[in-house]
């Protein structure tokens, strides 16, 4: 029996994600040539593989040892792959990097630039995302996350620590400093429940009056005056439509951190944009930090 591997790939990403649309989205490939690879590999194997269902693909007893072999696979093919990146110590070729989207216009694209100056020989692709990229699996080099911890299986450098507050517009500010008993509208990220408890206990009255899923959206509802918002520092001070509103005094919020796994941290491309990224937060801390 001869199985290819980029069909047991395949299978291990249907396991993974379902449909076939899923699985061809993480591979990079349409469903047509999805479906095609598992009939290839259940015919190989003489065994079904997959449960064809509704809702997608549910794989057999088979599937799931077939799918098994092919992670021990992929994680054989990724140390290899790390270390042969860990022992590259020249500054040239593809360097990913992934952060979340509103750090890199203000402070990460400023070490972008001089990076590619210093380094022009290093392709960089920078990876725009609130998602957790694995780094185990070589999806990203390194990451700047927002975490209270980095990940026990990551080398790890805090850049700074950051505090949270509420802001608003300035005529929202202005109302609720000269009418304090009268009810604080919210807008918040949709996983919150309630507004801070620290502020209820001195403003009973506040409520939320919008939820969303995406902090951009909360920027923006807070700026045309629908409610207080809660915010990072470095948010809420770099928007010229909002303002700082005593409600809530400076909270600590998770730190900010640069992350890499340990294979690849020494390695030539992610010490030199270390060398670049940590001075640069650390000049910028009072951003992040109200006690700064």
């Amino acid at each position: 029996m001869s199985v290819n591997w980029e069909d047991m790939r395949t299978v291990l990403a249907l396991v993974r994600h379902r449909t076939l649309a899923g699985a061809g989205e993480a591979l990079g490939l349409n469903y047509t040539t999805v479906a095609r690879r598992i009939q290839r590999a259940e015919e190989a194997t003489g065994s079904v593989l997959f449960e064809r269902l509704i809702d997608g693909y549910r794989p057999t007893e088979v599937g799931l040892a077939a799918a098994r072999h092919a992670e021990a696979m992929e994680q054989a093919e990724h140390d290899f792959t790390r270390g042969v990146v860990a022992s590259d110590q020249t500054l040239s070729g593809r360097f990913i990097l992934t952060a979340p989207q509103l750090m890199i216009g203000s402070y990460i694209a400023p070490v972008l630039a001089e990076f590619s100056e210093r380094h022009p020989e290093v392709d960089l692709d920078v990876r725009a995302t609130n998602e957790l990229l694995d780094l185990n699996r070589r999806e990203a080099d390194l990451a700047i996350r927002i975490s209270r911890t980095p990940g026990d299986d990551l080398m790890g450098l805090r850049l700074t620590a950051q505090e949270t507050a509420s802001f608003a517009t300035p005529a929202l500010a202005e109302q609720i400093e000269a009418e304090p008993d009268t009810p604080i509208p919210w807008v918040m990220h949709s996983s919150a429940n309630a507004p801070p408890m620290a502020v209820l206990k001195k403003y009973p009255k506040g409520y939320i009056r919008l939820k969303f899923d995406d902090v951009i959206a909360v920027i923006g509802a807070a700026r045309h005056g629908l409610g207080v918002a809660r915010l990072p520092l470095f948010l809420g001070r770099a928007e010229p439509g909002l303002v700082q509103v005593p409600l809530l005094p400076p909270q600590p919020y998770a730190d900010i951190w640069l992350v890499g796994h340990r294979d690849i941290w020494r390695s030539a491309k992610p010490r030199a944009f270390r060398q670049l990224l940590v001075p640069a937060f650390r000049k910028r801390r009072s951003e992040f930090v109200a006690s700064a």
